[in-house]
């Protein structure tokens, strides 16, 4: 049904305004009473859950930042069956980020260009609406991604990131510190360790007890990704995720005259899986077993999730392919990795 669907209307419409639409779908779903109907229907099988960052995931599948940017459809979220939701990412200054359009769909690769450039409604907004969440939501593990508000200068960001882990902190089951994405003016810079590392330190001891982590790009070297990982676990941060958007244009089927015309961004979806589940591995290599490390970056099926669980992943992410693979599939996700981990059918 879902694919008749995005072929024939919501591959059609703007990107950014089908995103909106689905959102409203998202957010009645979560509901009552079709929160309950929801949940009967894509609830993770028991032997799927995994205790980690101090909190109990039903899944070890869950929604990447960026999806639900201003906290809004976390509840329907849950309610898909997604394991954890990771909102944000939120800027301590609200911001309506790039001039639209900015959200290019590449159908062939099953991937998207995104140059959204941290829309939010600013870290106020989402405390309030986290709140309400929390007073009315219990289910599901919330993690928060925080990044530099664009007005800010680079020489400032740690006072700017120190805001908003104040007023999120407290709110979150986890926090993420985002400096990979390519689209704030200056913000992969502050990934080089020398600046990471004062950075990290003033919003850990900002966060109090609510465990961090800190977001990494794909396009980084292994060297750089290994100094990185070695400095997270020195600081004594609770993981480290991997990977944001990438810049690359390698290896796409399509058009290119369309790629060009999407313009500069963020590249996600299946182009971005090789690299991510590679960067993984580094990072694996070089971090304690007792190291959250969550892998997002082209996964798509239960045995992309798989994958990523043998290669080291203490949680997995996914964004892009729930564009291309509609409502249901944190359920196929979630039944597809019971059968193969278990070797039994599905529910």
């Amino acid at each position: 049904m879902y694919p008749l669907l995005f072929r024939t209307v919501l591959s059609r419409m703007d990107p950014e305004t089908a995103h909106h639409a689905g959102m409203v779908v998202i957010r009645l779903l979560g509901l009552p009473p079709f929160a309950a109907i929801t949940r009967a229907i894509t609830r993770p099988d028991a032997s799927l859950a995994v205790s980690a960052l101090g909190h109990r995931f039903d899944s070890p599948f869950g929604v990447a930042a960026g999806f639900d940017k201003d906290a809004l459809g976390a509840a329907g979220l849950f309610a898909l069956g997604f394991g954890h939701v990771e909102v944000g990412t939120v800027t301590a200054i609200p911001q309506e980020g790039n001039p639209r359009p900015r959200l290019f769909r590449l159908i062939a690769d099953r991937a998207v260009i995104n140059r959204m450039g941290f829309n939010n409604h600013g870290a106020e907004a989402a405390a309030r609406r986290l709140e309400r969440l929390r007073r009315r939501h219990r289910r599901g593990v919330l993690g928060v991604n925080i990044g530099k508000s664009r007005v800010v200068d680079v020489e400032r960001a740690t006072d700017d990131y120190v805001k908003s882990a104040t007023l999120l902190a407290p709110l979150a089951d986890y926090l993420v510190v985002n400096v990979s994405s390519p689209n704030t003016p200056g913000l992969r810079g502050l990934q080089a360790v020398e600046t990471l590392r004062p950075l990290l330190e003033a919003v850990r001891d900002a966060s109090g007890s609510t465990p961090l982590l800190v977001k990494i790009a794909p396009d980084l070297s292994d060297d750089e990704v290994t100094r990185i990982s070695r400095l997270a676990v020195d600081l004594g941060l609770a993981g480290l995720i991997a990977t944001n958007t990438t810049i690359s244009r390698d290896g796409l089927a399509t058009d290119p005259a369309v790629v060009a015309a999407a313009g500069v961004g963020g590249l996600s979806g299946a182009p971005l899986k090789a690299r991510s589940l590679e960067v993984l591995r580094v990072v694996r290599a070089v971090v304690p077993a007792d190291f959250s490390v969550i892998s997002v970056g082209g996964v798509e099926t239960a045995a992309d999730v798989n994958e990523r669980l043998d290669a080291g992943a203490t949680l997995v992410q996914g964004y892009t392919a729930f564009l291309y693979r509609g409502p249901l599939w944190a359920r196929q996700i979630n039944r597809g990795l019971r059968k193969i981990r278990t070797g039994a059918a599905p529910a």
